[in-house]
């Protein structure tokens, strides 16, 4: 193979699961990451992208299907870019993450690792979503299928899913399984009466058209919050749109509505307004009440989420008497779940809208021992912040998918906490920041908790202790 060219490799045997839900096949010593796979597939593979140890590629045709394959259950699989891992059994979804858990922690942590405990399954794996995002496109995108069958096709108006690593391309959804009701029903009536009453939708080239984005939130008590994003284009036509939403889906709890006239899609810096019943929905975990507003952060999966922060609290060892440091506490949902078996909990966010959000979460409680800060971690957690506020016995930190800034890796060793909890989406950057503390801390027990069935991610805790 000359430097240079891309070629087509035939009969290609997938030999493992990788990170980011692609799988690896070895070529002339070289590693060839290919989507769209699992292990034992014997698959023709174009070569895209070619360097000195690796290679990457997509599927031009299957040879042979691996008997670990099972039938996805979506119309939809394949084309959308959700749930990869639809054609895989659960069972062995959940090996292959705890798999790559424990080869991150192991390869680029380098920390020595106790028996680790067994991944905790999602008892769902269908319609365990508690929110999902939608798109709205002026031109549905084709599939490959389509563009091939030589047929003149309309290229009608999209609601639905980005195609990933195209952000003006967007699926047409019909049915997404991920979701309970009344998603589905709610984006398709949404679609359909948009195109009735000729309401455009958003071009993102050209950045013109009226509709842009629609969430919906359902959360485990059954109020459904969704939230209509458009342009300055639709003004006059929404408020006829929201009324008719109201009288389809008389049970909405919060209909809300934000006019985004910029270039991106982000609503977090918007005004966003309450059309219908109120502001905000709640979720619910051991007799406690959660705010989530159009704003708020809240685990994707609410019953792996009770699981997550119980098994987080579980590792804490909380007696009474602690300090806790809830790090990116969010709207304080760990530091809320956690008060009641501590002495006092200090909540730090970036997000201000999330901290009051946490402030009134502690309120409806009747939690009185928490105190939350916003700004940015590695400003706000500094020695004197924690002379001001006491040291901590127990510190949790449950960063973003970056992981921890090396200053607030820094600070956390100069506070010396006895235990730290660290709960990760990503656990290559948790093994980054575990192998910054592995001098001064042990890792005594790791658990995953699978949050997201069908992809490949996964949550992962591990519960440090001071040497």
């Amino acid at each position: 193979m000359a430097r240079g060219k891309k070629p087509l490799l035939q009969e290609v045997k997938i030999e493992k699961i990788a990170a980011e839900g692609k799988s690896i096949a070895y070529i002339d010593e070289k590693v060839l990451f290919v989507p769209n796979t699992i292990p034992g597939d014997i698959v023709d593979v174009q070569v895209t992208r070619k360097r000195k140890s690796f290679m990457e590629g997509f599927v031009t045709e299957y040879r042979h299907l691996s008997e670990l394959r099972c039938e996805p259950f979506c119309a939809h699989f394949g084309v959308c870019g959700g749930c990869k891992w639809q054609n895989l059994p659960y069972e062995k979804q959940l090996a292959f993450k705890q798999q790559e858990v424990i080869d991150n922690l192991t390869r680029i942590g380098k920390v020595e690792l106790p028996e680790v405990n067994p991944i905790v399954g999602s008892p769902k794996i269908i319609e365990y979503r508690n929110k999902l995002e939608f798109t709205f496109c002026d031109k549905r995108y084709l599939t490959n299928e389509e563009l091939k069958s030589g047929e003149e096709i309309v290229r009608t108006p999209a609601l639905g899913f980005h195609i990933p690593g195209m952000f003006d391309k967007v699926f047409d959804i019909n049915e997404c399984r991920l979701q309970g009701a009344p998603s589905n029903e709610l984006r398709n009536f949404i679609r359909d009466y948009a195109l009735a009453h000729d309401m455009s939708f958003y071009n993102v080239r050209e950045h013109s058209g009226m509709l842009r984005n629609l969430i919906v939130r359902t959360a485990s008590t059954g109020q459904i919050m969704v939230i209509i994003s458009y342009t300055g284009e639709a003004a006059e036509l929404m408020p006829a749109l929201l009324d008719a939403i109201v009288a389809a889906f008389p049970q909405i709890t919060s209909l809300m509505y934000v006019q985004n006239d910029k270039f991106n899609d982000t609503i977090g810096d918007l005004d966003i307004k309450c059309w219908y019943g109120v502001d905000h929905i709640f979720e619910e975990m051991e007799g406690l009440k959660f705010k989530i507003g159009p704003k708020s952060f809240y685990q994707t999966n609410s019953e792996q989420a009770y699981n997550l922060y119980f098994k987080t609290r579980e590792f804490a060892g909380l007696t009474g008497d602690e300090v806790v440091y809830d790090l990116y506490t969010g709207t304080g949902t760990i530091a809320n779940f956690v008060a009641r078996m501590a002495k006092k909990v200090v909540g730090i966010e970036y997000v201000p809208e999330a901290i009051e959000d946490a402030k009134v979460n502690s309120a409806i409680n009747g939690i009185d021992n928490t105190i939350f800060y916003a700004g940015d971690m590695k400003d706000v957690l500094s020695d004197d912040f924690i002379a001001a506020h006491g040291a901590p016995d127990v510190i949790i930190t449950d960063p973003p998918r970056a992981g921890m800034h090396e200053d607030v890796v820094n600070t956390i060793l100069r506070a010396a906490p006895k235990r730290v909890v660290y709960v990760s989406c990503n656990s290559a950057t948790q093994a980054r920041d575990l192998h910054l503390m592995d001098s001064m801390y042990k890792v005594v027990a790791v658990q995953s908790v699978d949050m997201f069935p069908h992809t490949h991610h996964v949550e992962n805790i591990v519960l440090l202790e001071r040497r």
